[in-house]
């Protein structure tokens, strides 16, 4: 015959004892002080009736027909975590009661006791639970509002950083639509290169400003329709150490992330690039995936030096680099990855023209 449901009112316990009389004098000694109580025999209709009735305390005997009251703590600490586990044994015996107690017991009480022991026990954990349960929700909150400050704070940096990225587009419109399409791409291969969603995430906010160095080049240089003099080519290899400049030092992860993509993003993986030469991974993987980003896009865009190639003319161009210019496992990955690239770049070029990435 099933139990009759608990009452919310005055503290749910289920008594776990293999001794009916002993049973149904503890229900009888806690219901006569508001307790609602329900009597289990042994330990595997107990774990039945737990789950049924979800009780606030479990007072269980440590010896048990079948399963162990110790399996029993093992299950109601796992599987329930806000009821109060209190086990109640005939055996002063230190290492049951130190094994109950890390199992996740909350008291332990020696037969034979008296009922203001057995109630001060139950009181007891009873106040703990509820202590823990308050705790618990207190650090979820602070959880929730630590999260919601972070994602309201990187919501700040990203507009910054948009803001930032925009003046290139007072300078330059080609530019100010590259860095948009080159920040998708550049998300999508880091997540096809295995990064986690956040760093994805930090790569795509940060990117759209690798190029904001070149605010501090003269636009007789960047503007120039005709192929650069070696003296003005030389000037325009300074704007990613002018990006990395206007970015770093700020101690923010945004903008440290994007003066790291800044500098890094035109080294080439055979060491020919620039600013410093970098080679192979001594090049940051966020500079080694911004630079495939960087010159897809670039290559497939019209520039006022050149029209853009074609989709399939462009991966070609970039073939030929693997290994030399860029990582040859990103750009493997990058060229398996045209359609999801595609989607997250909508514009087709068809105007054929020199391939040639500033």
């Amino acid at each position: 015959m099933s139990p009759p449901p608990l009452s919310i009112a005055g503290g749910r316990i289920l008594v776990v004892e293999d001794d009916e009389h002993v049973g149904r004098l503890l229900s009888s000694m806690l219901e006569g002080h508001g307790y609602s109580c329900a009597v289990s025999a042994d330990a595997t209709q107990a774990g039945r009736l737990l789950d049924e009735l979800d009780p606030e305390l479990v007072l269980c005997d440590v010896n048990l027909p079948g399963a162990s009251g110790l399996d029993l703590v093992r299950h109601a600490t796992a599987a329930h975590p806000d009821t109060a586990v209190v086990m109640v044994s005939g055996l002063d015996d230190p290492r049951i009661a130190e094994n109950a107690l890390t199992l996740g017991a909350y008291g332990y009480i020696i037969k034979p006791f008296t009922p203001n022991e057995l109630l001060i026990g139950v009181a007891n954990a009873l106040r703990r639970r509820n202590l823990e349960i308050e705790s618990r929700a207190r650090h979820e909150e602070l959880e929730e509002i630590v999260r919601l400050r972070t994602a309201a704070l990187r919501a700040s940096h990203e507009e910054t950083i948009r803001r930032l990225a925009a003046a290139a587009e007072f300078r330059d419109e080609a530019t100010g639509r590259h860095i948009g399409r080159m920040s998708r791409i550049c998300e999508v291969l880091a997540a096809k290169a295995g990064l986690g969603r956040e760093r994805c995430e930090l790569l795509r906010i940060a990117s759209p400003l690798h190029d904001v160095g070149k605010i501090g080049i003269p636009d007789r240089i960047l503007l120039k329709p005709g192929s650069l003099t070696q003296a003005e080519w030389k000037v325009m290899r300074t704007h990613t150490e002018i990006g990395r400049d206007l970015l770093s030092g700020s101690g923010a992860e945004l903008l440290d992330a994007a003066a790291l993509i800044a500098w890094t993003h035109h080294e080439k993986v055979d060491g020919s690039g620039y600013p410093r030469g970098l080679a192979g991974e001594a090049i940051p993987l966020e500079g080694r995936i911004a630079a495939v980003a960087d010159v897809f896009d670039a290559l497939t865009a019209d520039r006022v030096y050149r029209a853009a190639l074609p989709v399939d003319e462009a991966l070609a161009t970039m073939h030929d680099g693997r290994g030399s210019h860029f990582d040859a496992e990103l750009l493997d990955l990058f060229l398996a990855s045209v359609d999801d690239i595609a989607a997250v770049r909508p514009e087709a070029p068809s105007a054929r023209g020199v391939s040639v990435a500033r």
